[in-house]
């Protein structure tokens, strides 16, 4: 699937990331950390509209989901009780020559290594939590584990939520937050690395109910790839097979992205049974079980989990809205992000930055415009054709220019079309309802 245009369409876009100030490279002045990666403003404010759009979808626009923020630290038997620290690794293989690590099942010859064409060593489990100590003793009772995953916080927290607000079966809990892997190999910009990002939700079902919850959600994970604008010829379906599936799955989709280096995984959808309680139950001794009135049983819920990689998504987003053409006369580089997701909806020009007149009522619109929407930016760098090929690299999907004819005549200010760079006149009163049906 991988070929030299789309070896070039990531090399671009890397580029493109760090010149405009959407992500840099961790430590870049110490030479770098491999699999961390900063996000510069740009890349922060993209990453935010992705996240509350998943938010507002999944949590607030319904009645039934619980929002967390469980602690990245947990005490280390809920990594044993999970399986996390007896089973949560990668095959690695060393090359007898150079010294070098592999991951083995990403390799297309286990025999001969990639670099210097030595000899790999046998295959050897590798486990990718990261672990520390609490505290001042480094014994092992002081262990603990950055977490692998932002599930755990939540299985764990599954009797406080019962304790607090008493909900009715279905119900769910959703959290944003960080994870960390050691990978053996990190690769592919930000698609696999150490320090990353999720939102996963746990939601709660009675074990008969299991299948029709499960399709809800993959219809739901379909609609949030609209939320985020990506081409829906490029999300794919896979089922896992048995053998490939996780152990506590018993059925799991894998939703896939067409990326410049391949079709890879962007989400998971898993039925994880009742795996999950029953392990905590069985190794904190703490009853994890529920009571439904109707019924009158007490059982352990079964569970679906929709899981999203924030950092995937952000790089779909991007590697999908990467664009070259030419506008006019004069090839540019475009990104075109949907308004619900571009780090700025709208900048704010003075045709000209030398005119007080025209600099001052660009700044009041611009004023009003902030306060309504926030990702609005005031922009006199350079001229206006400087201006427009910045913005469009960043992906704002509208240039707003006050012009003498805004003062002299009142005909409203232009506004400036990213996708077909065609301008029209809207009157200063009519900017915002036109913002507004474009999000």
């Amino acid at each position: 699937m991988e070929n030299k245009k789309d070896e070039n369409l990531m090399e671009n876009l890397i580029s493109l990331c760090k010149r405009r100030g959407f992500i840099y490279q961790g430590s870049e002045i110490y030479g770098g950390l491999a699999g961390t990666w900063d996000y510069g403003p740009l890349g922060v404010a993209l990453k935010k509209n992705i996240e509350n759009l998943w938010w507002k979808r999944f949590v607030l626009d319904r009645e039934d989901m619980y929002g967390m923020d469980a602690a990245i630290l947990m005490n280390q038997n809920v990594w044993k009780a999970s399986g996390h620290v007896s089973g949560f690794s990668d095959p690695l293989v060393e090359c007898k020559k150079c010294k070098k690590r592999f991951r083995a099942d990403q390799l297309e010859d286990q025999k001969k290594c990639p670099e210097c064409k030595g000899e790999l060593g046998e295959a050897r489990q590798f486990n990718m939590m990261f672990k520390t100590h609490i505290g001042a003793m480094e014994d092992d009772s002081a262990i603990s584990y950055l977490r692998p995953e932002t599930a755990g916080g939540m299985f764990v927290n599954f009797k406080n939520i019962l304790d607090s607000f008493h909900p009715r079966l279905p119900f769910g809990m959703a959290q944003i937050g960080k994870a960390f892997r050691n990978e053996i190999a990190p690769r592919d910009f930000i698609f696999r690395v150490r320090e990353l990002e999720q939102m996963e939700i746990e939601y709660f079902v009675k074990p008969d109910t299991w299948k029709e919850n499960f399709e809800n959600f993959r219809k739901q994970v379909w609609e949030f790839t609209k939320d985020v604008g990506l081409t829906q010829e490029k999300v794919h379906e896979l089922e896992v097979a048995d053998g490939d599936r996780a152990h506590y799955s018993k059925r799991t989709i894998d939703f896939e992205f067409d990326f410049p280096f391949g079709r890879k995984e962007l989400y998971g959808l898993a039925y994880r049974t009742d795996f999950d309680l029953k392990s905590h139950t069985e190794a904190s001794k703490v009853d994890l079980s529920f009571f439904d009135e109707e019924s009158k049983q007490r059982f352990l819920p079964h569970v679906i989990e929709p899981s999203f990689g924030v950092g995937r998504t952000l790089l779909a987003v991007l590697s999908d809205a990467y664009t070259e053409d030419v506008l006019g006369d004069e090839p540019r580089t475009y990104l075109k992000l949907s308004p619900r997701v571009a780090p700025v909806i709208a900048a704010v020009f003075p045709l000209l930055k030398n005119k007080p007149e025209l600099v001052a009522k660009a700044r009041e619109i611009f004023g009003e415009l902030k306060k309504e929407f926030g990702r609005i930016i005031f922009d006199d760098n350079g001229n206006i054709g400087k201006r427009y090929r910045r913005q469009d690299e960043i992906g704002t999907p509208f240039c707003i220019t006050v012009d003498f004819e805004t003062l002299e005549k009142d005909v409203g200010v232009t506004v400036r079309d990213r996708d077909t760079g065609k301008q029209e006149r809207i009157k200063i009163s009519e900017l915002s309802s036109f913002l507004k049906s474009h999000i």
